[in-house]
């Protein structure tokens, strides 16, 4: 071979390398761009998935249904759920002690659950344990250490854990003045939201044995911030729906008294003399159920009688056609187990309605008609 011929081979071989190098160039950034749609469209398909939760509360409240809560977690165990929330009331209000023995328990079953288990604390665990009845404690000693207890890190209960967003400006009040109101936590699962607040019963600490209005002022402010925060996050994630959990049954109209506040329903404001520690509350989550536009859920406890109903007006008496109320069942002491059951709810972001219930009558603890 010649000196030209070599030069001549050199060069082709060097302008074959460029070729290749470029053509690879083009098609390396092509082929992410692929995967990365690929990955995407994947993401999204996910996101849009159903999944199912369960939701419960107000139990165990005697030592029947003590039994029937383990039969209960074995039931949620048998199903595959995404997660589980108890809304509060881990024992009866009166004549049961807030001591350590009960939060250990507690903890006891929702680490017992398969899917990873959010909670919200209930009026009977720490506004109601100042009664001479539950012990007499300091009721904000006692939330202080539920928040030890249940709230020390930013992941859920359960034998699978969820990260969940934590409130950690401290806006709330401890025993030793401003913390965090570490319970009231916030996640994302596919394309919905959803948040606890602790909101209590037993009129929200304004009445009963020995009500703290300053502590009630700072967590009121906390909640509604949360609640805000919460409907920020959801646009900005363009969430297909909010689910919301707390304890208390606030009252929305004048339909029954026996079970909640009585309250107007245009302008919320409580008519049964009552101290009402919900109506500005009431009055934000209204505005963001309007600006939000899609479903909204609301879960929560307290009067311990399953049901699912529209009872939200806006303040000219229209029906809120995007909101739901959900009360899930709870303490039925007279009839022991007869209601320690719960509420499976299917989730499909992409559905118009998003949200769908069953509700869940544990075959164990059926007591007026046996299981066939």
């Amino acid at each position: 071979m010649t000196k030209l011929d070599y030069s001549l081979l050199r060069r082709i071989n060097h302008t074959h390398l460029l070729l290749k190098m470029c053509l690879l160039a083009l098609t390396i950034p092509f082929l992410i761009s692929i995967a990365g749609n690929l990955v995407f469209a994947k993401d999204r398909e996910n996101a849009n998935a159903s999944y199912e939760i369960g939701l419960w509360g107000d139990l165990p409240y005697s030592a029947a249904q003590e039994a029937g809560v383990t039969r209960l977690i074995d039931d949620m165990n048998s199903q595959k759920l995404a997660f589980t929330v108890h809304d509060g009331d881990l024992k009866a209000g009166s004549n049961s002690l807030c001591d350590n023995a009960l939060y250990a328990k507690a903890k006891s079953y929702f680490d017992a659950l398969e899917a990873p288990a959010a909670f919200t604390p209930g009026d009977n665990d720490w506004t109601d344990c100042d009664r001479a009845s539950n012990g007499g404690f300091n009721s904000l000693e006692r939330l202080d250490y539920e928040r030890q207890i249940f709230f020390s890190t930013p992941f859920s209960l359960g034998k699978r854990r969820l990260l969940q967003e934590v409130q950690t400006t401290p806006l709330c009040l401890g025993v030793n003045g401003e913390v965090p109101c570490v319970e009231n936590r916030r996640w994302t699962v596919g394309r919905v939201t959803y948040a606890t607040l602790n909101i209590q019963g037993s009129c929200n600490n304004l009445c009963d044995t020995a009500p703290n209005e300053n502590e009630y002022l700072a967590r009121n402010a906390a909640n509604i911030a949360w609640l805000k925060e919460t409907f920020k996050v959801a646009k900005e994630r363009n969430s297909a729906a909010v689910m919301l959990i707390s304890q208390a049954e606030p009252g929305w109209d004048l339909s029954d008294g026996t079970r909640s506040p009585l309250r107007d329903p245009k302008t919320l404001v409580e008519t049964d003399q009552q101290p009402d520690g919900f109506k500005d509350f009431l009055l934000a989550l209204r505005d963001e159920v309007i600006a939000f536009r899609k479903p909204v859920a609301y879960v929560h406890g307290d009067s311990h009688y399953f049901r699912i109903d529209k009872p939200f007006l806006d303040s000219q008496g229209r029906r809120l056609e995007n909101f739901t109320r959900v009360e899930t069942f709870g303490d039925n002491q007279a009839n022991g187990t007869n209601d320690v059951q719960w509420v499976k709810v299917t989730v499909d972001p992409s559905s118009r309605e998003v949200f769908s219930y069953q509700p869940q009558i544990v075959p164990g603890n059926r007591v007026a008609v046996p299981a066939p």
